[in-house]
């Protein structure tokens, strides 16, 4: 079975433990520096910080997207320098309702590690538990081997696929982002407004309990199968604005026991960055 999610007094439980390794990955889209200021702050004891925007992505070329994907090799690499094995236990955490904790989570299961999980209601969920917290930064880590990439437990798509999907239909996307974006009503954050013609709208905060945690798997099926409307969760691809929080639902789906979607990781500031592209608003 996927893993998914877990608490906080199960985290706290296995902290110390040997093979696990804990990963904070707080961030702001607006402020590059807060997640690890957050983090320097106060952060759970051993965790490492990851930055989504210098050590997550790729070099940005203007045509693919504001968070590319490293290569499956390059990432490997990272995760043997902060100690995983394939047997360790990864837990991602964040402060954003999960959405980097699943692009980190959807990451490594590209990458072929299945031992991964959420930390559901993140940081929040963890000083409300009153359980301990560190300010002091881990020693940098020790270079090692990098971790050979292994058979993806995640699958994704090009721009192209998404482009000849939308004439001869194979697949159906859903767009992550807030209503208003997907309408193209504003546009915070990309040049151009709007979604890929024939997407689906889920915006990725609707996952979520008032308390930051995540739906039931009962509840997040009930909707998920509202919107799927009997499609096949493997016919299902995600995108958003850059990759991040499409990984929320398709997280929420693997919780909701719908598994097999997979993540257009360029998403809409790829997509948009190609004036040929072809650009729909409106519900």
């Amino acid at each position: 079975m996927t893993m998914t999610l877990i608490s906080a007094a199960g985290l706290a439980e296995r902290l110390n433990a040997p093979g696990v390794r804990v990963f904070d990955v707080r961030h702001d889209l607006t402020n590059h520096s807060a997640g690890r200021q957050a983090y320097e702050a106060g952060h759970i004891p051993g965790a490492r910080y990851l930055d989504h925007e210098t050590e997550l992505a790729a070099a940005r070329t203007g045509r693919n997207g504001r968070h590319p994907l490293p290569s499956r090799a390059a990432f490997g690499a990272l995760m043997a320098a902060h100690g995983v094995t394939p047997e360790t236990l990864v837990v991602a955490y964040d402060a954003s309702g999960g959405m980097y904790a699943a692009h980190l989570w959807w990451m490594l299961r590209w990458l072929g590690h299945g031992q991964v999980a959420v930390l559901d209601g993140g940081w929040q969920a963890w000083t409300a538990a009153g359980l301990p917290t560190a300010a002091e930064a881990e020693p940098a880590p020790a270079p090692g081997a990098a971790v050979e990439p292994g058979v993806a437990l995640a699958g994704s798509v090009e721009a192209q696929a998404v482009l000849d999907n939308i004439a001869r239909p194979s697949f159906t996307v859903i767009d992550a982002r807030a209503a208003n974006r997907y309408r193209g009503e504003v546009e915070p954050m990309d040049p151009v407004a709007g979604h890929i013609p024939g997407a689906l709208n889920r915006p990725n905060g609707e996952n979520l309990q008032p308390d930051g945690r995540f739906k039931p798997a009962e509840q997040l099926r009930a909707e998920f199968a509202g919107l799927l409307d009997g499609r096949d969760p493997a016919s299902i691809v995600h995108q958003c604005g850059s990759g991040i929080t499409a990984c929320h639902n398709l997280l929420s789906m693997e919780i909701a026991g719908l598994a097999g979607s997979r993540l257009y990781p360029g998403s809409w500031s790829e997509w948009c960055s190609d004036p040929s592209r072809p650009v729909a608003k409106g519900a």
